[in-house]
């Protein structure tokens, strides 16, 4: 018997889930036990999906402490225990907080396979699987595409420059040198010959290498900022879409899983930047957050 348990609170796309059953039956066979774990928000959204693949939704408690990994490891064992034990179980997500489960399942002799979306999967589990299947668009090539057309003309510019560069500097020191002699009889007029020959130095080459970098760079500086917004965080928390307060832990765990903030970042620090639209009650010590919607313009 095949098993496909899936954290609809990390494995949160339809795209993703169906993907993830194309491949399975394609590789793995039918699985005939498929179940999904998560908030009710999260299975909502995932609820055509679910119906596609008569996946049975598994409603967790809403408490202000995540509790779907716990329900989704507690259904595992006692599925690894049954009589005759399960060949494959499948989990669905990419969360390293699994580990400790599939190191035991593995244990019972049982074939373990992680499905994951390709940003979310954690790399310290990867050992652990038997097998590690990632879904979602593949961005990783077209972010690394254009660094080297970037970098090209970096290195073109110094090239080019540089013998521009020891050529006027041939010519002035020529030139320098040429009017050394002069200067004993008057001293006053080699001040003036002084400065005009460093006056044709900053015109020959350094404003020709210097603006190539600085609107690549002001580019990816701003590429960046606009990378995390209002709608990326309701993208990676689609409970916050309906405008209800939502426990502050379970939101915290979603922004985690979507690399929206690192383990040094406190959920409430990132949304402290957009005060505007999200209110954290109560404002001392917040445990839930809401999402206000801007104003339509009229």
């Amino acid at each position: 018997m095949n098993i496909f348990l899936i954290d609809a609170d990390n494995l949160n796309s339809g795209a993703w889930v169906d993907e993830a059953f194309r491949v399975l039956e394609e590789t793995e066979g039918r699985l005939p036990v498929r179940r999904a774990y998560g908030s009710a928000e999260n299975l909502k959204a995932l609820a055509d999906t679910l119906r596609a693949w008569a996946v049975r939704p598994f409603v967790n408690l809403a408490l202000t402490k995540n509790t779907t990994d716990m329900a989704l490891a507690v259904d595992a064992m006692e599925l690894a225990c049954q009589v005759p034990a399960p060949k494959l179980i499948v989990i669905g997500s990419g969360d390293a907080d699994f580990t400790p489960l599939v190191v035991r399942l593995r244990e019972r002799g049982i074939r373990v396979v992680c499905v994951s979306e390709r940003s979310k999967m954690g790399r310290e589990a990867i050992p652990a699987y038997d097998r590690v299947i990632l879904v979602g668009p593949d961005l990783a090539a077209s972010d690394a595409a254009p660094l080297p057309s970037l970098a090209a003309p970096a290195r073109k510019t110094p090239r080019k420059t540089t013998p521009r560069k020891t050529a006027s500097s041939g010519a002035s020191a020529d030139k320098a040198a040429a009017a050394t002699p002069a200067p004993a009889k008057t001293p006053a007029k080699k001040v003036v010959a002084k400065t005009t020959a460093p006056q044709k130095k900053p015109v020959v080459s350094p404003p020709a290498g210097n603006p190539v970098p600085t609107p690549v760079a002001v580019e990816a500086v701003s590429h960046q900022m606009a990378l995390l917004d209002v709608a990326t965080i309701l993208a990676a928390v689609p409970a916050l879409q309906s405008g209800q307060p939502q426990p502050l832990a379970a939101v915290a765990k979603a922004l985690l899983d979507a690399k929206l903030r690192g383990k040094n970042m406190t959920s409430t620090k990132l949304l402290k930047k957009f005060p505007s639209q999200f209110v954290l009650a109560p404002p001392e010590k917040p445990r839930t957050v809401q999402y206000i919607a801007a104003p339509q313009p009229s």
